[in-house]
Formats: C-alpha cells, structure tokens, sequence
C-alpha cells in the first residue's frame, strides 16, 4: 500500500469512529430527555376525594309569605258629632277587654238623658192617672152612671198612656247607651296597632280610632305550590326564618280552600308563638317538616353548580379527573341529595373543584367520609 492510500484509509477509519461516537453521543442525550420528561407526566395535584353517602334527611316542603294579625279589630265610634277630650292608649299598648281606650265629652248626652228620665217619669204619672180613671169607670159599668161610650174612652186614655210611657222609656234607654258610647272600651283583650284619635277632633258615626289585635296572635300567611298543598296537614309543624336570622316554630291551622289562578299557589295559615322579634306586615321564608327518608348525599363542597344544573368531579382508577353532571334534590345543611347522574361507590372530588377540568391527572390523597352519617 502506497503511504498516499494509507493516509486515506486512515482518514476514512477516524471519520466513521467520529460518526460513530457523534451517534452514540444523541442516542445517550435522547435517553436522558427522555429520563427528565417521563417524571413531569406524573400528577402534579394531591386531591381528598369522597364517595355517595347515605342519610337520614327531614322532607320539608319550602314556602314564603308574609306574617299577620290573625284577627284584627277595627275599633271606630258609634257616636257621632262629639268632641274627644281624652286618648288613654297609644300603639304598642296591651289592652283587656272592657278597658276605656278614648273618652268623649259627655255633657249634652247627660242633659238630653235627664231630660229623657223626666220625659219617663211624667209618662209614668200621666199612666198612675189613666189607669186609676179607667178602674173607677169599669167599676161604674153595672150602675150605669156612665155611658159606654165614657167608659170605653177611659180605657183608651189608659192604653195611650200606657204607650207613652214605653215611648218615653225607649228613648231614655238610648240616650244611656249615648252616654255609655262617650267612652271608647276595647272589646277584647289585644295589642294597639294603629291609633287615629286625637284629642280635640270631632268625630262622625263609624270612623275609625284604633285597631287592635286580638290576644297578639300573628300569623304567618304561606304561599305553597298547589301541587304540594295535598301534603300538608294541620297540626304539622313549620320553623320560619325572618330577617336577621331569627327563627321561630309555628304550627300549620288551616289550609285555603282556594288556590291563586295567577301564581297556582295556595294559602297556609301558621300560628306563630308570641315573640319580640316577629311583626305583622314582614316577609318570612319557611319550611314544613313532612317526615324522615333515606337519601344519597355529598358534601356541598364535592358539587359545583353552573346554570343552575350540578357538576362532580369523579376520579378514574387511574388518577384521571372526568367532570358529571348529577340531578339534586334537598340541600339540609352541610349536605346536598344526589338524585341520579352519580353510582355508589364512584370517587369524586371532595374540594376544589372549580380549578380541575377533563383529562386533569391528580393523585388521591384520602377518602373523606361525612362523621356521624
């Protein structure tokens, strides 16, 4: 071999271990990539997921409405044409029955019931007369020192009398009931709601000056959808929420007969307790509790809600997050009732939903069970 071939095949020899080496070189570089990329597909969120649980939840019918006397008494004047010269109560005031609420000034009534006993007392006299004429007169009948025609005329004198003296009577018995009507009396027992009268005014028949309502009962007024009317009874109990929070137990007394053609609801009638806290004319929102039944729950944290339908986020075997949409029922507390869309068993996210979404990879921390359920 000529030292000019040799130097070739030397040259070629270097150059084929280079590409050699150079190849070895990128497989070694693509093995490392490939060593650095598989740990970044593992899941890079720890989640508690949670599975349908079941429980004993109170079936309660929702309702609204707004909370009134249950009787109300409209206390006006039966007198007209006097003038009031004194209000003894005023709103807020507890009254019991026959108690005097306003006074009107009674002087012309006394004057016109004395006249009217005088009107009786001469009737009274004029009768003493008639009948003593009409006795003489019958008993001058057999001797005929009278006509009959006298004695008859007697008996009429009699009679007239006697009618008068009713006259004169039934006025004086009004004119007494005049003057008891000067005095405004409660007629019953209750709370002053609303109050008119004032001192000074003279007042016609039949104007208003308090309203009262009886023995402070409220009621509350519940609007519930017709369908569900078939389930209440009286007697059912009911907590009402007012504004601010504060509750009160009531108790259902009657149901409407009639139901709104307009909303399709119909009216329910709730005795309240007496309390410091509830007023006629409020808004409240309430319940019925109808009984107990078995249900499949999550935690209200496990659902999302979009448009008004209920997502879960379900975890697969594999770590691999699924968002499903479930129909719900009753939310009671803490806890929302899974109608359907969800098997037992299935794991769902417990918390955190909202930041997981189709195809997201997570690893399963804990199950979370609801204590006590």
């Amino acid at each position: 071999m000529s030292p000019a071939n040799g130097k070739m095949y030397l040259g070629m020899t270097i150059a084929v271990i280079a590409s050699a080496a150079a190849l070895a070189c990128m497989q070694a570089v693509s093995s490392e990539s490939d060593a650095v990329a598989e740990p970044m597909a593992q899941p890079s969120l720890s989640v508690n997921v949670t599975t349908l649980e079941l429980q004993t939840l109170p079936t309660t019918i929702a309702a609204n409405g707004d909370i009134a006397a249950w009787q109300e008494i409209i206390i006006g004047t039966e007198i007209g044409g006097l003038r009031l010269v004194d209000v003894k109560v005023d709103v807020g005031d507890e009254v019991t029955e026959g108690q005097v609420l306003a006074v009107y000034n009674d002087t012309t009534v006394r004057a016109e019931l004395a006249r009217s006993r005088a009107a009786v007392a001469e009737a009274e006299a004029t009768l003493a007369e008639a009948n003593a004429n009409a006795q003489r007169a019958r008993g001058l009948k057999t001797t005929g020192s009278l006509s009959e025609q006298q004695i008859q005329q007697y008996e009429t004198a009699e009679l007239t009398a006697r009618a008068r003296l009713g006259v004169a009577q039934a006025q004086n018995e009004a004119q007494a009931l005049r003057l008891a009507q000067t005095q405004v009396v409660a007629p019953d027992d209750g709370l002053i709601t609303s109050r008119t009268a004032t001192i000074g005014a003279v007042t016609g028949t039949d104007q208003e000056l308090f309203r009262l309502t009886r023995h402070g009962r409220l009621e509350w007024r519940a609007e519930v959808a017709a369908p569900d009317l078939n389930k209440l009874r009286p007697g059912q109990p009911a907590t009402i929420t007012l504004s601010g929070g504060y509750e009160l137990d009531g108790r259902l007394r009657t149901i409407a007969p009639l139901v709104d053609t307009a909303t399709r609801n119909g009216l329910v009638y709730v005795d309240l307790p007496v309390s410091d806290v509830a007023r006629a004319g409020m808004f409240a929102r309430g319940e019925f509790e109808l009984g107990n039944r078995q249900v499949m729950t999550l935690p209200r944290a496990a659902v999302q809600l979009r448009d008004g339908f209920g997502y879960v986020h379900r975890v697969s075997d594999a770590g691999q997050i699924t968002e499903q949409k479930v129909v719900l029922g009753q939310h009671t507390g803490d806890r929302i009732e899974i109608l359907s869309g969800l098997e037992p068993g299935a794991l769902v996210v417990a918390s955190g939903g909202a930041f997981l979404g189709n195809g997201d990879q997570v690893r399963v921390v804990e199950i979370v069970a609801e204590e006590g359920v």
